[in-house]
């Protein structure tokens, strides 16, 4: 028995470390997981199929699905669109490569509220909830059942019960904590609920490194909010083990708003397989002309679109490249044109938490530190709360805000989405929100790295092996 278990895993190994060389993203991952499942199977099989795969199995085919059900409503959607398309000589490079990755073009007409910390955006989230006349598309990656989340849940069952369509959609493993109660409390005042699903389908069965890290909300088809905020207290500051919670979302108004539109309403038919009766027809904010572009990405996409936007707009920099992140673990082709920006002379500036919120993230920033001390990439340590944005500012005119990290995990296993922003006022207003930032932080120093006893700079590189699955 015990001699038949050891040829079965062995050869389940050898099937898999096939199936890795020919599905796995990126070569180091292949080849780690190639030696992995051939030398020690009885642990490297399962954990290969648990957590090993990049690729999310299924989506593409129910958006396509969901893209007939509504081809329709696209259509003229499309055409509508088209009058607030940049005109050629406006689309940079930058945004040209954006626009490519994300199927849909930069659409002006648009007017922006940046969203500084949780007062500011629940403020406006829950304005845009009571004022929505039709239907309020509503998505967080984590929602608590706490004095915040009881007063969304409170608001939409209001707009709910006043004949407004209200659809509710969660990732189950970032709601984990959530109890039944409160989504059965929404579903019986009439609110559509529904997890998304990531172990849908039998490709994804046994798959718990998944995640739908989305959040957006949208009234009416005209306005939505994308941004760095889950739904709970602890986004508000009221957490004392983190004290102040440092985030930024994004209010935006006009055509763009369909872009988070088309996420959530591709999103909802892979959880739910019912197409949702939408608004596609365009408005243009009253009083902004402000070009934006939406770019959902994830691991069911063909190529890696956070991953490509994110190098793309780092390598065309030419004066300045300002990045927020509480996660920053990046994989080679992003550290690499980091360092050649900073070695061409562009200001880089890495903002990243001095509150330790995951330890081994925490440690391997020090890692991107000692190797990029001499490119001139500096790196600044949040020091007034925990920092949580997800921000880039590329020069004077380009920004970017939405829920992706700068790590493995954001570029290639959770479902993200990013508003693009090609405007020099928006771009003003959000390097002055940097500027402050940097003032509550702390320049890390060069030699900080080597100061450190051996044990801490051991335990920095073994969290840097790591960085794939963190």
């Amino acid at each position: 028995m015990i001699v038949a278990l050891v040829v079965l895993f062995h050869v389940m190994g050898f099937i898999s470390s096939i199936h890795a060389i020919m599905s796995t993203r990126t070569e180091q991952g292949a080849v780690a997981w190639a030696v992995s499942l051939n030398a020690v199977p009885y642990v490297a099989v399962p954990a290969y199929w648990v957590l090993g795969r990049s690729r999310f199995e299924g989506y593409v085919t129910a958006r396509r699905g969901e893209m007939e059900e509504i081809a329709g409503l696209t259509a003229d959607a499309t055409a509508a669109v088209r009058e607030f398309e940049l005109p050629p000589e406006d689309v940079t490079p930058a945004a040209r490569a954006a626009q490519r990755l994300a199927g849909m073009p930069f659409l002006h007409g648009n007017a922006l509220d940046l969203l500084i910390d949780g007062d500011a955006t629940f403020s406006s989230i829950l304005d845009g909830i009571d004022a929505a006349e039709d239907y309020i598309l509503f998505q967080f990656f984590i929602v608590h059942d706490d004095e915040i989340g009881r007063q969304v849940k409170d608001h939409l069952i209001a707009r709910a019960k006043d004949g407004v369509r209200v659809y509710f959609l969660y990732d189950e493993v970032g709601c984990k904590d959530l109890p039944k109660a409160y989504t059965r409390e929404l579903a019986d005042a009439g609110v559509e609920v529904s997890a998304f699903n990531t172990r849908k389908g039998a490709g994804n069965r046994f798959q718990i490194n998944f995640r739908n890290h989305r959040k957006v909300v949208v009234a009416d088809g005209k306005v939505a909010w994308v941004g760095g905020h889950n739904v709970g207290d602890e986004y508000l500051g009221r957490d004392p083990k983190f004290g102040r919670w440092r985030d930024t979302h994004v209010r935006i108004e006009g055509p763009a708003a369909l872009g988070a539109q088309l996420s959530f309403a591709e999103d909802w038919y892979w959880a739910t397989e019912r197409r949702l009766e939408l608004d596609w027809h365009p408005t243009a904010a009253a009083d902004g002309d402000v070009p934006v572009l939406i770019l959902p990405s994830g691991p069911a996409d063909a190529l890696e679109t956070a991953n490509l936007m994110f190098v793309h707009a780092i390598n065309l920099a030419t004066n300045r490249i300002w990045i927020a992140s509480p996660y920053f673990v990046p994989d080679r082709p992003v550290i690499t044109a980091l360092q050649l920006a900073g070695l061409r002379g562009v200001d880089v500036r890495i903002l990243i938490p001095d509150a330790i919120d995951h330890l081994a993230v925490y440690l391997a920033a020090y890692s991107y530190l000692d190797e990029s001390a001499e490119t001139g990439v500096k790196f600044y340590r949040y020091r007034d709360g925990f920092l949580h944005q997800k921000v880039m500012l590329i020069d004077d005119g380009y920004a970017t805000v939405g829920t992706a990290n700068f790590d493995n995990r954001s570029f290639r296993l959770n479902f993200e989405i990013t508003a693009a922003v090609a405007d020099r006022e928006f771009a003003a207003e959000v390097e002055r929100m940097l500027e402050d930032d940097f003032v509550h932080s702390r320049l890390m120093a060069p030699g900080e790295f080597d100061a450190k006893p051996w044990w801490f700079r051991f335990g920095v590189k073994l969290a840097r092996l790591t960085a794939p699955i963190q």
